[in-house]
């Protein structure tokens, strides 16, 4: 363990996902075991420049490992781009005897680290937390399990409807530039087809798609459309387009935005964040930084930040395959 380590800071940056609670909890905790001393940063980056810190210890994070969105808060800080916001910021972990930081959040949050830890050559590690499982070097980022198992439950009650009144439901998921939650809650939920930013099906393939499953007797259709997908500006258009061309289509969409993002954590995302948590701190006191940790074949593995914020995270092709079968 590294002796030169006393106090690590805690923050949450960016948009919130359930297992945030979770991960700091773990954070704190392993401080704790460690006889490390722990600050909490309120609203991400922009609570660092302006040193809204809080001491904490393992009873301060009693009872939130089941709640969602951040107890530290979150926020988007502009001025943490700026090198005077950084100063601001480094100074004020410095006055506070702060040796290193966890970070907890997505590529943006991952950037800034990186940044913060070039111009001053300060320790952080990174835990993945957003819903849309779209950082390379984990196979699950925080908060994607919870929001899937959301997103299905919608889809069902959704599906109920779509049936009654011989529907096509347009169901649009989050995922700006990554198409896994609707792909795997597009299979787990039954969708006839799912619209990902990867995989450019075309206006005509969806037509076609269909027209397929109105004579093979389905009298009510899912479609599940990534935020991110191609093929149209958004559902609404898409909408449009197939009462254009498929008059017979009784069409709705339901856009399902920030519900995603909510609720009690699932017990994997649980799991996985005081597994992150544990991981972090431990990393810190070996000495290392820079690095990521996340979840690689349920082994919980460092990436290199940059890595991380760099690489690409890939989409299941043999899912794709398997929706394509399924869902004739």
């Amino acid at each position: 363990m590294s002796g030169n380590i006393k106090k690590i800071g805690v923050l949450t940056s960016g948009g919130d996902s359930p297992g945030m609670n979770a991960a700091i909890r773990a954070v704190v905790r392993t401080c704790a075991f460690h006889n490390i001393e722990c600050t909490g940063i309120y609203r991400g980056y922009q609570g660092m420049i302006e040193g809204d810190f809080k001491e904490m210890g393992p009873r301060s994070v009693n009872n939130i490992i089941n709640k969602g969105g951040t107890i530290l808060k979150s926020a988007r800080s502009k001025e943490f781009m700026t090198a005077e916001g950084r100063k601001k910021a480094h100074d004020n972990l410095i006055k506070h005897s702060i040796d290193a930081f966890v970070v907890i959040g997505g590529n943006g949050s991952f950037t800034g680290g990186l940044i913060f830890n070039k111009e001053f050559g300060f320790p952080v590690i990174g835990i993945p937390g957003t819903i849309d499982n779209d950082i390379y070097g984990t196979s699950h980022t925080l908060g994607y399990d919870t929001a899937l198992n959301t997103v299905v439950e919608v889809i069902d009650k959704i599906r109920d409807t779509a049936s009654s009144h011989n529907r096509l439901f347009f169901v649009e998921v989050m995922g700006r530039d990554a198409g896994h939650i609707a792909l795997n809650a597009g299979i787990g939920a039954g969708a006839e087809e799912i619209l990902i930013p990867e995989e450019d099906m075309g206006l005509d393939r969806l037509l076609d798609s269909l027209r397929k499953s109105k004579a093979s007797g389905k009298s009510s259709s899912i479609v599940v459309i990534a935020e991110g997908d191609k093929i149209g500006k958004n559902a609404f258009e898409l909408k449009d387009y197939v009462e254009e061309n498929m008059p017979e289509y009784d069409v709705r969409v339901s856009i399902l935005g920030h519900m995603q993002r909510g609720g009690s954590p699932s017990c994997f995302d649980r799991v996985l964040a005081s597994r992150l948590g544990v991981k972090a701190v431990e990393t810190l006191l070996e000495g290392k930084s820079n690095y990521m940790v996340g979840l690689i074949k349920d082994e919980i593995a460092l990436t290199p930040l940059e890595q991380a914020v760099k690489g690409k995270s890939q989409i299941d092709q043999e899912l794709i395959r398997v929706s394509d079968i399924v869902s004739i």
